[in-house]
């Protein structure tokens, strides 16, 4: 276990004018608190803290953040309190070591809800101070070293939410060490049989390469000699879980890996790097398709450097990169290699400490924040978030020349909900490239994308299953409920408007707002969506603004005013005759105000019932909770099973324009003669008359004929009949008739 003296020392070879006070101070207080106790392994339990202040000065992270994770446990494993900490180290460091805290008793879980509310704290937590992640992640890495002392069921917990969610996130955050060394670790156990067979491959093939890797080499620091450039040249070998998900994401074999092997040239400035380019182009071919310039392009993580593949001088693929000895500390270290020291002066985010907030990563990080605050549920959050982490990326750019960094296989639809979500809620069409293009085409590298918009529009919920970003499929999720809302909303205004008409009253919102405690609902908003959603009786809105009313209801005690009819008044009031035990339904005259239907399309949230009503039909309206209203033409059976549920009547009616473009859905059955094209003829039968097959399903097939049911749209009554009158002329057809319910 490492002494006290020993840390010190560590410090002291990156930061010569350590606060070793603090330092020692930490040192102490932890191991007095953890004591005796002892981990899975035997070991003390202050080897962890230990190890993982260890971890972070290999990171050459300041006292402060070694101080926060020698105490990182104290809280929560020991007597300690935050109230102690204050008082020994400060309020700000209390408040680094009680977060983690927080974090911790939600840590290591299955459950999708706990897990995601475990990533927003620790995200909210990154976001006020980063030394939060750097001690989680540090913590994390010790955890998974010491992983074979843990029982095996929750070892394998571990290691998955490491694999989903701590590697990734150390990825974006540009730490790129401590992310390979997790998915290392994790792969271990994860998928144990796989890691020990690439392990040893990969074993192999460094043995039988260890001559063409150092000759390569060689070659290399040779030609910058003769350049006059100085650089330092360093093979690697791919890891092992890099080299398993390269060969199941793109089905090769272990022998079609041609990069397994690559080489870094680290220079000392930017115009070097280019030098060094230049002479490796000149020397040898490059392989077209494999260079990107991460250096003008940098990724969201701020990983600058210069990718190139070349047939190198033993006539084999090379792959390369070139950057600064900068560059090659951001890539190991990420967001920690921002740090910025300034002795005695006391920051904003903890003493003697500041990490810039103007790098790609933290831009990354603060959309994920605002999207915490958009309030997505747990699992949609957890399910976005996961998305960002996982993808790579391409770089597309607006007409004015801005810079769009998308995930691979993003669409002109994620484009625009990264430049905006109000230009990704009003999105119509896109051109790439000065070309109006398809908004499911994938973008590449280097595409122009303009947005076409409309204020009209509302984003398809189909939109959900196209995009890639969890961004975009957020905000079309929130965009998609408030539509649906919307249109709830406007039901609800039309029901409550006849129902207060009925009680003798005039219909106000304002109205609602002295009675949403009595309602249960918070907003006037709630309350008509949940009225247009049937979840919400209309007389009992009624009843809440007007104690006093009573509602006028028939029963069947009451005589009817025809025989085997009954009077009933539905949840706005309306009047209805519904039939008893030997009634037959009669065809009722519809009022003027009542609802009007336009269809699907209209601006009422309105399905049809199976068997389908076209205009030109005497139609009712069955309010169906959580769904809006199904529309029934009048004659349908199937509204006898709503005699007894009068609250759930709509009176509604026919609006559609002379010039409207939607067809309607109606039910017809067919018998068909047995004979050979005899469906070819029907189906040129519907053809000819301008109507639409939707569904076609053989009901009952006998020697003879063959009944069968054709789901259809047409425009009208008139055009259904007129069909139905040349499939009864039809020589193919011995019946045909329409389906009520």
């Amino acid at each position: 276990m490492m002494r006290q003296y020993e840390l010190v020392e560590r410090v002291q070879r990156y930061k010569p004018d350590v606060n070793e006070t603090l330092l020692n101070k930490a040192y102490v207080y932890a191991m007095q608190k953890h004591g005796h106790q002892r981990r899975a392994s035997g070991d003390p339990y202050f080897s962890h803290p230990l190890e993982v202040a260890a971890i972070l000065t290999d990171m050459h992270m300041d006292e402060a953040t070694i101080a926060v994770a020698l105490l990182h446990d104290t809280i929560e494993d020991t007597s300690a309190t935050r109230a102690e900490i204050d008082e020994l180290f400060g309020p700000d460091m209390g408040k680094l070591v009680e977060g983690l805290t927080k974090l911790k008793k939600l840590d290591l879980v299955s459950k999708r809800a706990e897990q995601a509310e475990n990533l927003r704290k620790l995200l909210l937590a990154i976001s006020e101070d980063v030394r939060v992640l750097l001690v989680k992640l540090a913590d994390r890495l010790h955890n998974m070293r010491t992983l074979d002392h843990v029982p095996p069921e929750k070892r394998l917990r571990i290691a998955e939410e490491t694999m989903e969610i701590y590697a990734p996130l150390a990825g974006r955050m540009g730490m790129q060490d401590m992310r390979e060394e997790l998915e290392e670790l994790a792969f271990r156990y994860t998928n144990p049989e796989a890691y020990r067979t690439v392990t040893e491959r990969l074993r192999d093939v460094l043995e039988r390469n260890r001559g063409v890797i150092g000759a390569i080499e060689t070659d290399l620091s040779d030609l910058f000699v003769k350049q006059a450039i100085y650089a330092e040249v360093k093979s690697r070998q791919k890891k092992p879980w890099s080299v398993f998900r390269k060969m199941e994401t793109k089905a090769l074999s272990f022998e079609q890996l041609s990069d397994i092997f690559g080489f870094r040239v680290v220079v000392a400035n930017i115009e070097d790097c280019y030098r060094a380019l230049g002479a490796i182009h000149t020397a040898w071919s490059m392989v077209p398709g494999r260079f990107k310039d991460y250096i003008s392009t940098p990724k969201q993580n701020d990983y600058r450097s210069i990718h190139t593949t070349i047939v190198g001088p033993s006539r084999q693929r090379v792959e390369l990169q070139i950057r600064t000895q900068e560059m090659d500390r951001v890539a190991e270290y990420g967001v920690a290699a921002h740090s910025i020291y300034k002795d005695g002066v006391k920051l904003a985010n903890g003493a003697g400490h500041s990490i810039s907030k103007d790098t790609n990563a933290y831009a990354w990080l603060r959309r994920t924040i605002e999207q915490l605050a958009e309030g997505d549920n747990p699992e949609d959050f957890l399910e976005n978030t996961k998305l960002e982490l996982f993808q790579d990326q391409v770089f597309c750019f607006t007409p004015k020349g801005r810079l769009i960094a998308l995930p691979r296989g993003a669409t002109p639809i994620d484009f625009a909900y990264a430049v905006h979500t109000d230009v990704g809620d009003t999105c119509v069409g896109a051109k790439v490239n000065g070309r109006i293009m398809p908004l499911m085409t994938e973008l590449k590298n280097g595409d122009e994308v303009e947005i076409i918009r409309s204020k009209a529009q509302v984003p398809p919920a189909a939109w959900e299953n196209v995009v890639v970003t969890g961004k975009a499929r957020a905000a079309i999720r929130r965009a998609t409920k408030n539509a649906i809302r919307k249109q709830f909303s406007g039901l609800g205004v039309r029901i409550l408007e006849r129902a207060f008409e009925r009680a003798g009253q005039t219909f106000n919102k304002d109205k609602l707002k002295p009675v949403l405690h009595r309602l249960a609902r918070k907003d006037v908003e709630d309350v008509l969506a949940s009225v247009g959603r049937g979840e919400l009786p209309s007389t009992d809105v009624v009843k809440a603004v007007f104690p006093d009313y009573k509602e006028e209801r028939a029963t069947q005690a009451q005589k009817p005013k025809e025989e085997g009819w009954f009077n009933l008044r539905n949840a706005a009031g309306m009047l209805f005759k519904v039939p008893g035990r030997s009634g037959r339904r009669k065809e009722r005259g519809q009022r003027e105000d009542a609802l009007p239907i336009r269809g699907v399309q209209g601006d009422l949230p309105v399905k049809f019932a199976p068997e389908g009503a076209v205009p030109g039909d005497r139609i009712v309206g069955i309010l169906q909770p959580g769904a809006g209203i199904t529309i029934y033409p009048i004659q349908s059976p199937s509204l006898t099973a709503f005699d007894d549920q009068p609250d759930r009547w709509i009176d509604v009616r026919w609006d559609i324009a002379e010039d409207t473009k939607e067809r309607f859905p109606a039910r017809i059955s067919v018998t068909a003669i047995n004979a050979p094209g005899s469906l070819a003829e029907i189906a040129q039968v519907v053809a000819a008359n301008d109507a639409n097959i939707h569904m076609l399903s053989m009901i009952r097939t006998a020697p003879d004929f063959t009944e069968m049911l054709i789901d259809l749209e047409v425009w009208d009554l008139k055009h259904l009949n007129r069909l139905l009158s040349q499939l009864k002329d039809s020589s193919a057809v011995s019946e045909a008739k329409r389906v009520n319910g």
